[in-house]
């Protein structure tokens, strides 16, 4: 009997010390604060049909006309026509009558294939250049050749909001009546985001009908804007093959300057002179793009050269003829030192 009544201690005994061990493992907000913490929640969307476009949930609340504060934090664009000037640099400077700006905007074109075309236009200067720049887009007529405007041309911008890198504009409801096949609604709709995230302030680009996202959602029945917000895209951006984001037109570039710009060429190779006002050779090499001909890609490099005492020139941006060695797509931009 003794020795069971031992046996039963001595096993109670043991049991109490495996909880009391136990216990001290397991401890809570003390020591050692052991917390189970829950993995966070991973949600996977299908992709947009445009590159880089993030599939987000898509609010129905109507956006406000943009104030005028909002307006005037949206920085004119810093990149570069095709031609022979640059999109103006940021500014917050009260505007005068006689200022003028360079807003880029995006068009249609079908040959062989719909394609878009970026064109930089010279308008008077605004403090609303978001505004400005969309309706240009509306409302102007391209100058390259075959190139069209696909919103139709009586619609109206309510308002545009921008918060936190996303634009939202409110179009009238005439946006609606565009006719336009898939391809040309996926382009349409890339125009417009593509002309706005030329600003450094817009990132993204979402639409709303008379303050409704509902009204807006089949846009022009093709497509829909169900994978709002929208990105810049510049794949589908043909022509110009070339152009000049830095320097800007009349820019400061002595004594060395960022090269960087945009281009659609072979091998991804970009060729570039510096000239003073008289046409003086005082540099020249060339920069690879990130990506080469069909795609395009992105070109950035530290140029330096000595500058000549005139204080004028410029620079010559362009892709050499695999043909000939001519030189193809020259873009021009004026500059000083």
């Amino acid at each position: 009997m003794k020795i069971n009544k031992i046996v039963m201690l001595f096993c109670l005994v043991s049991a109490s010390i495996m909880i009391l061990a136990f216990s001290s493992c397991v401890s809570s907000g003390r020591d050692g604060d052991l917390t189970l913490t829950p993995l966070p929640s991973i949600t996977v969307t299908q992709n947009s049909p445009y590159k880089g476009t993030p599939s987000l949930p898509v609010s129905s609340s109507a956006p406000a006309s943009t104030p005028a504060s909002a307006q005037a934090s949206v920085s004119a664009p810093a990149s570069a026509q095709a031609s022979t000037s640059a999109v103006s640099p940021a500014t917050s400077a009260p505007v005068s009558e006689n200022e003028t700006m360079n807003i880029a905007v995006y068009y249609l074109k079908d040959k062989n294939g719909l394609y878009l075309v970026r064109e930089v236009h010279k308008l008077k200067k605004t403090l609303g250049v978001a505004k400005a720049a969309l309706n240009e887009l509306i409302s102007s007529s391209p100058f390259t050749e075959g190139a069209y405007r696909i919103i139709p041309p009586d619609t109206k911008i309510l308002g545009i909001n921008i918060d936190n890198g996303i634009a939202t504009v409110d179009f009238s409801g005439e946006v609606l009546d565009a006719q336009t096949g898939s391809g040309g609604e996926s382009l349409g709709i890339q125009s417009i985001v593509n002309t706005l995230t030329e600003f450094p302030s817009i990132d993204a680009v979402r639409f709303t009908v008379e303050g409704s996202v509902e009204k807006a959602i089949d846009w022009w029945g093709h497509v829909g804007l169900y994978q709002q917000p929208f990105r810049q895209d510049l794949n589908y951006v043909y022509e110009p093959p070339v152009w000049i984001i830095t320097p800007f037109e009349g820019q400061d570039i002595s004594p060395g300057f960022t090269l960087r710009g945009s281009a659609r060429v072979f091998e991804a190779t970009v060729s570039y002179r510096i000239r003073d006002e008289g046409g003086t050779v005082l540099a020249s090499g060339f920069v690879t793009a990130d990506k080469g001909a069909p795609d395009r890609g992105e070109f950035i490099s530290d140029i330096s050269f000595t500058p000549s005492t005139g204080g004028e020139g410029s620079i010559e941006v362009f892709e050499v003829s695999m043909k000939d060695g001519s030189d193809l797509h020259m873009v021009t931009v004026p500059v000083k030192w």
